[in-house]
């Protein structure tokens, strides 16, 4: 497969931006969806518009078969071990806020600790703040090194007897580095410490094998993954998501409903209550196959190289800082995150727009990693198979004339 058969199943690959073609380089924030979701979507919504579980009729047993036949293909996408551990949600900061309230309650008392890195997206702190507020429980912080890196090294000295569970991304969305996943949580399963990975962006670069990783909760969204926006999976060992309670009550995660007391529906319709994404969720279907498409030489390579010339480019450059650079040996995702000494990250984000190229400037929601490099934002370049080189050197020349005007 080729880089031009990819892009010609992206309908909005071929749109002009100012009378200049698209270059999409806000991949991170969220993908472009293929003609093969955008076909399930309306597909859904057009011969399947019924509430799923609910009545007998046909349209809603067809709904209903589409529904939980994505919950299968996204367990065997991530090798999970039984299909109740497959919980849908509206995305990475539903499935982050759902663990974050049901775990402590369960499992959280005053002057426990919660353990989230530095990187994080505000998804994976706010929630954490927000349940150890309403516990009496601290939140501690795992460092990042000058480089980027996750401080690994320091997380056995942070952990403690009070430590009940560490949050980390499996690749950050502002420094695209990968971290050491399976590491993380081989030390916080020594000490009987539960570990709840924000994936994302991993499930894009990477991907992930719970059962591999170990991860005790797996957080992603489809909207970054090629499926529609609103969609989203926790995934959770069956152990935690049994002993936690419902997140909402309503319709559909109950057994049993009486004025003397209710019963819960067994998982994982005990953490999804109310009518469901019905046109939403089955386009994971079709986004994981497409996902999956991509394991091709042709096209890794074909990345590699897009990445490695921007990569060189950027780190080339003096005007230029990129955050998050990889050790010898080390996985980066093409994900640039930098500043220019000199030029505010929104005026050459404007300019960019002008001739036509889509990147990320500000904060990206880890305001947290901006007070860590001492910047107030970052323009960021996060790529996706569909992107070429010639778009490549189109933004490096783009972005020069754009530091040009501005320095």
């Amino acid at each position: 497969m080729k880089v031009e058969d990819i892009r010609k199943m992206f309908p909005e690959l071929s749109e002009k931006v100012y009378g200049k073609d698209l270059v999409y380089f806000d991949n991170a924030a969220t993908a472009l969806r293929p003609f093969s979701v955008l076909q399930k979507w309306n597909e859904m919504s057009s011969r399947h518009n019924a509430n799923i579980h609910r009545a007998v009729h046909k349209i809603a047993t067809d709904a209903t078969e589409e529904y939980e036949s994505t919950r299968d293909a996204v367990k065997a996408f991530i090798n999970a071990e039984s299909r109740e551990e497959i919980v849908f949600t509206s995305g990475t900061t539903a499935s982050i806020n759902l663990a974050a309230f049901c775990f402590g309650e369960s499992f959280v008392k005053p002057g426990d600790e919660i353990v989230v890195s530095e990187e994080e997206h505000h998804s994976n702190i706010v929630p954490w703040q927000m349940m150890c507020q309403r516990k009496g429980a601290i939140i501690r912080v795992l460092p990042i090194e000058d480089d980027g890196h996750m401080s690994v090294s320091s997380l056995k000295t942070i952990l403690s007897p009070r430590t009940r569970l560490v949050a980390v991304s499996q690749i950050s969305n502002v420094l695209g580095l990968a971290n050491p996943i399976k590491e993380i949580v081989r030390i916080c399963h020594s000490l009987d410490i539960p570990v709840l990975v924000d994936g994302a962006q991993g499930i894009v670069h990477d991907g992930i094998d719970v059962k591999d990783a170990d991860c005790d909760f797996y957080a992603f969204s489809g909207h970054k993954l090629y499926a529609a926006p609103g969609t989203g999976v926790l995934y959770g060992k069956k152990k935690w998501l049994e002993a936690m309670p419902p997140y909402m009550g309503g319709g559909e995660m109950i057994k049993s409903v009486k004025f003397s007391g209710t019963t819960y529906a067994p998982l994982p319709e005990k953490y999804e209550a109310g009518t469901q994404n019905i046109a939403g969720v089955p386009t994971l279907k079709p986004a994981i196959d497409f996902v999956k498409s991509l394991n091709d030489n042709n096209l890794i390579k074909h990345e590699e190289e897009v990445s490695s010339f921007l990569y060189k480019a950027l780190t080339s450059d003096p005007r230029i800082e990129l955050y998050g650079k990889p050790r010898k040996g080390e996985h980066k995702a093409s994900l640039f995150s930098f500043c220019v000494k000199g030029a505010h990250h929104e005026d050459l984000a404007l300019i960019l727009d002008k001739m036509g190229i889509a990147v990320r400037s500000g904060q990206m929601c880890a305001e947290p990693v901006m007070d860590r490099f001492g910047v107030t934002g970052m323009l960021r370049a996060s790529l996706a198979p569909y992107n070429t080189m010639e778009e490549a050197e189109y933004f490096i020349e783009s972005l020069d004339k754009a530091i040009g005007m501005l320095i």
